[in-house]
């Protein structure tokens, strides 16, 4: 495409803002490594929980949500719409245990449950494995989607799509830390929602839709509109409805949706002002990150199964995309080039900035793990503030380089990148949920179950063919995730039960620190009624922001009775939770 004047003068005024705000945020940032990671603990929950929202509102998040509708309708949606029970659980029973803790780090959680080498070695390899190699894959999908968008929209070459990308967003990460991140975010999402819902209009306006009625009418969209999947169709009702709903939500590790809390998600609430405004920060996060923000994508997804119906009329409209690139997610930059010049710019900042937000917070979460879980944890203990820091910005810099070697050698689209990731965690789940409460999980626990879910990956990303697990009742991902969370629940239930829990003075001074709601009667720790609260809570939360999903989804559809309904419903849960915190 040929940007105009206007558009280009929009994306640079885009960068030197985003710039300014790393170089404001620097005067800080290196004051101390507590500054360069966790902004000195003085973040308050509104400002936080933007900064999720934004950093889970990736470049690969339209296209991955693209992809989806294209694939198998709107109701496919739910292979992460399920993880808002993870996010409930999060927000009422772990938000509050992780501010408690004080770590500096998820990781360093670690030597405060567990105790010995064991504990110690998960720290160290986590930080490496989690840190550089499962952090980068995440930022390789995020790089893969950018490529995506300036191949179609800017024209060059993928490398010089991840030389620019990564220069700029390195310099302010480098520069302001994650406070310089976190103001950054809160600007970022507003640039974001802009774009993406004017994308949306956009899309609605082209003479072949026919505005949003014609585009919810059209006969070649019938089968694409449900929002809970064909309950007669036995296949697509367990994979795509029951399994993400029952199993998956607790047994999966997936970035921004970890059971329990953790990554970034942990680092924002560890850099939270107090337990009210860790609560807070991730309450926001989890109502807009489901309810407010996939509606303008689907709309967008939906539309260009109108206009591009497959993969064929896309390669006819782009003849330069290159195979490795070309998939169903494809389609949302496709549709981009229907903008408007100045609009355009617009936009095109929009996606920049979601680029740019997860990629920062990445950066930063990935060079917190490498510094104080390996670094300082066992190179250099007594190394100054000043040199953790310059260690940081050396990390930074080095993860954007692993991450867009990714983005240019193997992977090919975000729904092959969504996969891997859930089959890397499946499994392991469970046991950051029940590792605050159970006394007899221990570092091995975790070890074993670590090695167990990569192992079962590898063999069935690589090893497995292709079709051999697939039946009438589960399509072939789900029968691999189902047996990799299987094998691997199984394996460290037995390795919990098998081995000794930690010495009771490790658990006396963890039960201590954190005063968990529920377990450890053994150490007179027996809150159980706040438990129950926090139960209840999760459970109208997350009724509460589904209602809100849907009653957005009726809306859109026309369906205005249950639109009114379904807000109804909404409404009432906001004012049972507002009475269950006063009560707990």
């Amino acid at each position: 495409m040929i940007l105009t004047t206007a558009d280009w003068l929009i994306i640079i005024g885009f960068f030197l803002i985003v710039l300014t705000i790393g170089w404001l945020a620097s005067k800080s940032a290196g004051k101390s490594s507590s500054e360069f990671f966790l902004a000195g603990k003085s973040m308050p929950w509104w400002l936080l929980g933007v900064s999720m929202v934004a950093t889970t509102f990736s470049a690969d998040t339209p296209n991955l949500v693209t992809g989806f509708v294209r694939e198998d309708g709107v109701a496919k949606n739910w292979a992460w719409w399920s993880f808002l029970i993870t996010g409930m659980v999060t927000v009422f029973i772990y938000a509050k245990l992780w501010r408690r803790s004080g770590v500096m780090t998820d990781l360093e959680f670690y030597e405060l449950r567990y105790g010995g080498k064991a504990a110690s070695f998960l720290r160290g390899f986590r930080a490496l494995y989690l840190g550089v190699f499962f952090n980068c894959l995440i930022m390789g999908s995020v790089t893969l989607a950018a490529i995506k968008i300036s191949t179609i929209l800017f024209g060059i070459t993928p490398l010089q799509t991840v030389l620019i990308g990564s220069v700029v967003v390195v310099i302010y990460s480098v520069l302001g830390g994650i406070k310089g991140v976190i103001w950054t975010d809160f600007f970022q999402f507003a640039v974001a929602m802009t774009g993406a819902v004017y994308a949306a209009y956009v899309a609605l306006s082209q003479p072949e839709i026919g505005g949003l009625q014609g585009l919810i009418s059209h006969p070649s969209l019938s089968d694409k509109l449900n929002i809970l999947p064909d309950f007669s169709n036995t296949s697509v009702l367990v994979s795509m409805f029951i399994i993400p709903i029952a199993v998956q939500w607790w047994s999966v590790w997936y970035p921004g949706a970890e059971p329990g809390g953790g990554g970034y998600i942990a680092q924002r609430m560890l850099a939270a002002r107090d337990e009210k405004h860790a609560i807070g920060a991730t309450l926001l996060f989890n109502f807009a990150h489901y309810a407010l923000r996939p509606w303008p994508w689907i709309i967008v997804a939906l539309a260009s199964l109108v206009l591009f119906p497959n993969l064929e009329s896309i390669q006819a409209q782009f003849p330069s995309i290159n195979e490795q690139y070309l998939g169903e997610d494809i389609a949302y930059p496709v549709m981009l080039t229907l903008l408007s010049p100045g609009w355009l710019g617009i936009v095109l900042a929009s996606l920049i900035a979601a680029f740019m937000s997860t990629i920062s917070t990445h950066l930063n979460w990935g060079a917190s793990y490498v510094v104080n879980d390996f670094y300082v944890r066992f190179l250099r203990p007594d190394s100054s503030d000043k040199e953790q820091v310059l260690v940081g910005r050396v990390s930074t810099a080095v993860l954007m380089i692993i991450a867009g070697a990714m983005a240019l050698t193997f992977l090919e689209n975000a729904t092959q990148a969504f996969n891997i990731l859930l089959l890397s965690g499946a499994g392991t789940g469970a046991i950051f949920l029940l590792r605050w409460f159970w006394y007899r999980i221990n570092a091995w626990t975790e070890v074993v179950a670590m090695v167990v879910a990569t192992i079962n990956a590898f063999v069935l990303v690589l090893v497995v063919p292709e079709g051999t697990l697939g039946s009438d009742v589960l399509d072939e991902f789900t029968a691999k995730l189902l047996l990799a969370t299987v094998i691997t629940s199984v394996v460290w239930i037995v390795t919990a039960l098998i081995t000794r829990p930690e010495e009771d003075e490790v658990l006396e001074k963890f039960v201590e620190k954190i005063r968990p709601s529920l377990g450890w009667k053994k150490f007179g720790n027996q809150p159980m009624g706040k438990f129950t609260f926090n139960i209840v809570s999760v459970f109208v939360g997350s009724i509460g922001v589904y209602a809100a999903l849907f009653s957005i989804g009726n809306l859109i559809y026309g369906n205005y009775l249950l639109f009114g309904v379904l807000l109804a419903v909404f409404a009432s849960c906001v004012f049972v939770i507002f009475r269950l915190w006063k009560k707990s």
